[in-house]
């Protein structure tokens, strides 16, 4: 019988915007309000989607990958936005 990998807990930070080159009218939205509001420095607002995802994997690379098809297959539209992310070991406890 083998024994299977021991199993880490890994937090995927991902965050999801669109392209440059794309419309965005929530941005649009949120920096008139904060100009209207009394923030005369405000150039250009973008927004976007953060998410901190927990994922099981046996090490730095599994959960990079399933972080990977996650975005390409449901967290970003791969036509309009762009995404990234950073994985790193989840702290357990203290």
């Amino acid at each position: 019988m083998t024994e299977s990998p021991p199993t880490t807990i890994w937090l995927a930070r991902v965050r999801v915007m669109l392209k440059p080159v794309i419309n965005d009218p929530q941005g649009k939205a949120i920096e008139n309000g904060l100009l209207s509001l009394g923030f005369k420095g405000v150039q250009e607002v973008r927004a976007g989607k953060y998410l901190e995802i927990q994922i099981a994997a046996p090490d730095a690379a599994d959960a990079t990958r399933q972080a990977d098809e996650m975005c390409r297959k449901l967290l970003a539209n791969p036509v309009i936005e762009d995404y990234r992310f950073e994985i790193e070991e989840r702290k357990v406890g203290g």
